[in-house]
Order: C-alpha cells, then structure tokens, then sequence
C-alpha cells in the first residue's frame, strides 16, 4: 500500500505490517488530520486518518498524535516532532539551525553540550567554521529573549559548549491541527519583517485603536525614528479588520509629486489613464473599505495631501495611514508624533539587567548581537552602551548604525568616536534604502525636501 499526502503529493511506501508509529510520524511531520491510502495502481483503499486506520486496528493515530512531546520551559513549548516552538501558543520564528540547536540542548538541560557534538548534529555530513555556530546560537538567544527581563537560557562554557539552564518540563503536545484553507484571494501586499520591532509596541496598540475612530492618521517624526516600521507593525494588526484589504504605497522613490497617484492606483491593479487620475482613482474604490499606507509623504508632501483629501471626500470607507517628517495638514487628519527610544537617565551608572529594560539598549544589543554574531551585555560595558544611546538621541537608526560598529571599535572605541558620527555611522544594511545606509544620508533626504529659506536657517 501507498500512503499519499492530500496536500503535497507526496508518496510513502508502508505495508500492512507499517508500524502504527510510522504512519502517526506522517501526520505529524505533515501537520495533516488525514492521509488517502491507494494500492500501487493508485486505486483508493481507505484513509489514514486521526481516528481508526485502515490495517492498523491495534492503536489508534490520534492516540500517538497526542503523546508526541512537548518540552516547556518559561513560556516557550517545543515540539520538536513537528518542528514547532510556541509562546504563549504564538509560533516563534526560528531558522531551523538555530531550532536544531535549540532541540539538542534541552534535550539535555543542564548539561555541557560541547560545540563539536552540535555542529556535527546540526550540520550533517558538513564541515563549517565555528564562527557559524556562534551565530546561530545568537540568532537563538534573540528569539528567546536570552537576557532580557531576567531571563536566562543559554550560558555559553568558553571554547567548550553550552548549556541550556532554565527549568524544563516534558508534557504531552496536543494532536496536530490540520491545515488552514487556503486563502481565497490576496488582501495586503505588505513587505515580510526581517527584524522585531523593539519599543513600539504601545504606540502600535494606541495608532491600531485611533485608526479606527479616524480615517486619516499621520505618523510623524525625524529621519529613523522608526515611522516606516511602526506602519507595518500597524498595518499587519490591521489586516483583518478591512474588507479590500491593506496596501502598502513607498513614495519614497518616486522623482516626481504628479506621480503618486499613478503609483496608489498601481499598487490597488487599477490602470487609470488621465491627466488628472485623482478622481477616477477615487471613483475605483468609492464602495471598498480598505487601508491604505502612503510612506514616505514627505518628499511629496503637496500632493500626498491632495490626493488624501479627496479620498477623505469621496471614499467613505477608505482609511489612510500615511508616514512622513512632516504633517500632511489636511482637514480630518490626525498626527501620532513618535518618540525616542529611552535608554535610561543620565549620569545614572546601570548595570546589564537594569539597562536591558530600556528599549534603546535592548535595540543596540540586538542589533550588535546580529553583526558579531555573538554580544553579550555586561555590568561593565552597560553604562556605556546606555551611555551611546543616550549621544544619539535614542533614534533607533543612529543605535542600529553604531551597534554595526562595535566589531570595529569596541564598545569603548565607538564610545570616543561618536563626535565623528556622520563618518563613523556608514554600516547600514545593504539591502535597506540608501537614505537609510548611512547617518549623512539620512540626514540628507531630510535636508533636501526643506526649502531654500528653511534651508538657510538650518546653516545658521
């Protein structure tokens, strides 16, 4: 007999005598609730399912679905059968090294898991350079928490190991849920985040509830702040709660203000053909109730603000959120100013646990962590971290940019240099917008949208 996966297609051989573990392993690994079974002509013969099997009368699957383990720690479940770790019941995104390592740890906790033993396991067969390792286990310790809030997992046994040190519980995990439908049509076009967002996650809750008392809100504040981000954090809280969905317009790289309508009716797959596109574009989604993020207005500002007062005007059920330097300021809309991330009081000596709880030095670690692979916060180097943000104004780009600098300087080298900032922050990432790159570029998008007498005044 072939047992086929419904969804997959994939084909396993069993046999009658195919131990009634095998056929659970199936369901698990899959996450499915039931597999068709056909002879070797293909011809249906019954169903592999969570309740009797065909042949297998002695146990039943859902019996071996449900005791697979679950190993708990702090609020962290892994399933290490299905490949699965929970918080609070939330999948956690792991890369599935860092999960592999991750298994082979607390299958031990307590013991001294040496570095050999682990690349071995997680990279079968394979010769890789311990720098490799390292930087999984960072990976790891970030998706946990590692550090943060009293937290502690991992501790490493230099050139040796490591171990996993919190409390563990093994219990039985619940039976694999069968897969979701498949989504019937696309209803946001929003960019996947690579990196959490630390610090914003109040400002997220307070612009999900005001965007629903007011259709336009603007989230405003100086280059790398964080604006862009927080939009996306807010636009993907949102995705249920519009009928037509939730787009996501960067005006960013648009050279020309006549163009952003053009750009809104493109990303929403209208094909408006006007000299003045704006009211047809109003008029294509006058009956939907949708979202629209306009990133990047500021550049654009004139007509970013036209284009939302017509859509005020004439799309009833048409939200904005639109980011920008600047307000828009137009009739109906409502500004969300964001501030700074803290990074503690001045002159106040913090030690690794207290300064962790700022959500600027969490920034930095985190950041610092995924350039070195490996950075851990200490009561001697936290004052100066703390101290770094602080010289920075707390904007999160400037602590990413300087935390991409501390395998060059050291914490105290990128200490000495800060006064240099516009030529020692130049580590952004590359995949990021060049405006974004360096602290000079930044600072010169915000430059170059002022006009020539605020302009003047800024030199002063």
């Amino acid at each position: 007999m072939i047992a086929r996966d419904v969804m997959t297609r994939d084909v396993v051989s069993v046999t009658s005598d195919t131990p009634v573990r095998t056929i659970a392993s199936l369901l698990v690994k899959n996450r499915i609730s039931a597999v068709p079974v056909v002879d070797r002509s293909g011809v249906p013969i019954g169903t592999v399912s969570e309740g009797e099997p065909v042949g297998w009368s002695e146990v039943q699957v859902s019996d071996l679905v449900a005791s697979e383990r679950a190993i708990s720690f702090g609020p962290f479940r892994l399933v290490p059968t299905q490949r699965l770790l929970l918080e609070d019941d939330n999948p956690v995104r792991l890369g599935s090294r860092a999960l592999d390592i991750l298994t082979a740890l607390v299958e031990r906790p307590g013991e001294l898991v040496g570095k050999d033993e682990l690349m071995a396991r997680v990279w079968r067969g394979t010769f890789v350079e311990e720098g490799n390792l390292k930087f999984q286990v960072g990976a790891l310790r970030r998706a946990l928490g590692d550090g943060r809030g009293g937290r502690r997992y991992i501790a490493t046994s230099a050139g040796q190991g490591y171990r996993f040190v919190a409390p563990v519980s093994v219990a039985q995990a619940p039976a694999a849920a069968p897969l979701p439908a498949a989504p019937t049509r696309q209803n946001h076009n929003l960019p996947q985040q690579l990196t959490r967002l630390i610090g914003r996650a109040d400002a997220v809750s307070r612009i999900v509830a005001r965007l629903q008392r007011h259709r336009l809100l603007s989230i405003v504040g100086p280059g790398g702040i964080g604006k862009t981000s927080v939009a996306l954090a807010v636009a993907e809280a949102s995705v249920n709660t519009y009928e037509h969905g939730v787009w996501f317009v960067d005006l960013a790289p648009l050279a020309d203000a006549r163009l952003v309508p053009s750009a809104v009716a493109q990303v929403l797959g209208f094909e408006i053909r006007s000299d003045d596109p704006v009211p047809g574009l109003v008029g294509a989604i006058r009956d939907r109730r949708l979202l629209l993020v306009l990133d990047n207005c500021e550049h654009v500002i004139e007509a970013a603000a036209t284009l939302a007062a017509a859509i005020l005007r004439g799309a009833a059920d048409v939200h904005i959120l639109a980011t920008s330097r600047e307000p828009l300021r137009v009739e109906g809309e409502h500004v969300q100013r964001l501030p700074p991330l803290s990074s503690g009081p001045p002159s106040t000596p913090l030690d690794a646990a207290e300064a962790l709880a700022f959500p600027g030095v969490e920034l930095f670690v985190e950041r610092a962590a995924e350039c070195l692979g490996e950075f851990e916060l200490t009561d001697e180097n936290a004052p100066i971290v703390a101290e770094i943000c602080l010289k920075l104004d707390g904007i999160p780009l400037a602590i990413e940019l300087a935390a991409a600098r501390v395998g060059t300087f050291g914490v105290r080298g990128l200490a000495t240099h800060l006064d240099d900032r516009f030529r020692l922050l130049t580590s952004g990432r590359r995949s990021g917008p060049p405006r974004h790159r360096t602290l000079r570029a930044a600072f010169d998008w915000s430059y170059n949208v002022l006009s020539e007498p605020e302009r003047a005044a800024l030199r002063r």
